[in-house]
């Protein structure tokens, strides 16, 4: 439009200018000439811009990469354009976040249906022999009490299940209180004392009074039991599991190491996930106490590392920030 006043203009100018009715004639037909194809340019425009957009929303709808802002020009139709980017960015997040929960909720079926695979058909085996016409009373005792074995196993998974998947969407709630951790640590180390003495391992604690954490104790205290558990059983004989302790301004670190066997190099960056169970695990193992330890760990703003070698001790490293 500001393009039409201007050409108006500087012909009315030129034909008060002129005074010659020939001049001012063509003028006019210039003018009218100037203002056609300024109409035409703009409708051309206007046309290729049009098409530009409904190249980018079929673009944009078949999952296409979206452009760079910095791309997207000034203008109605650059606004429009950068409100339709706007959107589909938050749509495809939204996908993403749903396609990794869909993801989740599958794998953990799958870890589900994996686990009680073997309980499950332990006891539809022993059920079986249960009511068989021959069976005596000592083996239907026997029976009965393999299958409330298994029974137990179930039923610890399903509770730890429901733990570890309340704590990795971040709806178990945690109730912080300072606590003094050498006292804390005695009290999660006296019921694993036995483990440790049958597996003729040392487990030592050596951490300074003036320590004090803000830690949910209930979970905390699990966590750790698990780290230690898991130190017991990977450590041989002899062995020895160490549990120390150091603090500054900025955190608190939690150090517990073992000179057991140690895990090997490809199992170590692995060794947090659900159901992941290293070369050298016990057969009774499930897989689950570190990945819970890991969650407990990040519910209190913290993270617990791992460093180890094979056959030559593992080392969890703990550290909760101020």
């Amino acid at each position: 439009m500001k393009r039409k006043l201007a050409v108006i203009a500087a012909c009315a100018l030129i034909c008060v200018l002129m005074r010659d009715p020939v001049w001012i004639c063509g003028m006019l037909i210039l003018c009218i000439i100037t203002l056609l194809c300024i109409d035409v340019y703009d409708h051309l425009k206007l046309e290729k811009q049009i098409r530009e957009l409904t190249d980018y929303i079929t673009r944009v709808q078949d999952l296409a990469e979206l452009p760079e802002m910095a791309e997207i020009r000034e203008g109605s139709l650059g606004i429009l354009r950068s409100e339709i980017y706007k959107v589909v960015t938050i749509l495809r997040e939204q996908y993403s976040a749903e396609h990794k929960q869909k993801k989740y909720m599958s794998d953990m079926m799958s870890d589900i249906s994996h686990q009680f695979k073997t309980p499950l058909t332990a006891i539809s085996l022993m059920t079986e022999l249960l009511m068989g016409a021959e069976v005596t009373e000592e083996q239907r005792l026997e029976y009965a009490a393999k299958i409330d074995l298994q029974i137990g196993k179930m039923t610890w998974l399903i509770r730890n299940l429901l733990t570890l998947s309340q704590l990795e969407a971040g709806v178990l709630e945690m109730k912080f209180e300072e606590l003094p951790l050498k006292a804390m640590m005695e009290e999660t180390t006296d019921p694993l004392a036995v483990m440790a003495e049958v597996a003729d391992v040392k487990l030592q604690c050596d951490i300074p009074e003036q320590i004090v954490i803000r830690a949910d104790k209930h979970w905390f205290r699990e966590a750790v039991s698990n780290i230690v558990k898991n130190c017991i059983e990977h450590t041989p004989a002899s062995g020895c599991v160490k549990i120390t302790a150091s603090q500054n301004n900025l955190c608190t670190r939690l150090c517990i190491e073992d000179n057991g066997k140690g895990i090997e190099a490809e199992h170590l960056p692995h060794i947090f996930e659900r159901f992941y169970k290293a070369g050298n695990s016990s057969p009774n193992s499930v897989g689950i106490g570190l990945a819970m330890a890991k969650q407990i760990i990040s519910s209190h703003g913290g993270k617990i590392e791992a460093e180890s070698e094979a056959g030559k001790g593992a080392k969890f490293l703990i550290t909760l920030y101020s």
